[in-house]
């Protein structure tokens, strides 16, 4: 796969910033991005989920950070320091850091874990400024009213 340099475009560009690291997230490869798993969900007509796999972590051993319209998602394992003995070892327990790009009003609503999922609640507010609007037409009728009314 072919990697794509975008740093000379960061030098001749002013306010694209954001463009060009998005297309830098786009371009990474998809498998340094496989873990944890995770699911996203539509939950209501303005509503969404991110569901991460996350067994093994406590709440206290995950953080959720929201900078600069990028949710992130980290884990870093407290019990590193104990010496255990598997047998087998299957269930990965690594540190991991997971970036979600929000869009434009999305709020982040709340978070809880649950039998080794990690639920991100979030909620499309758009302000009422920027919700469309119906604007009525008016009648020849009701301008001559209003001009009568003024002329009065």
């Amino acid at each position: 796969m072919r990697t794509v340099d975008f740093s000379p475009l960061y030098r001749s560009s002013i306010g694209f910033d954001r463009l060009f690291n998005i297309l830098d997230t786009a371009t990474q490869d998809a498998s340094t991005q496989s873990y944890p798993p995770y699911d996203i969900e539509s939950t209501g007509e303005n509503t969404f989920r991110i569901s991460i796999a996350v067994a093994g972590f406590s709440d206290d051993e995950l953080n959720i950070e929201v900078k600069d319209r990028a949710l992130l998602v980290s884990g870093q394992k407290a019990d590193k320091s104990k010496e255990r003995h598997y047998m087998h070892h299957g269930i990965a327990a690594r540190d991991f850091e997971r970036r979600f790009q929000l869009a434009e009003h999305v709020v982040v609503k709340g978070a809880d874990l649950k039998h080794g999922l990690l639920n991100i609640d979030l909620r499309l507010e758009v302000p009422e400024a920027l919700k469309p609007r119906t604007i009525q037409i008016s009648r020849d009728q009701d301008k001559s009213k209003v001009l009568e009314d003024k002329v009065a």
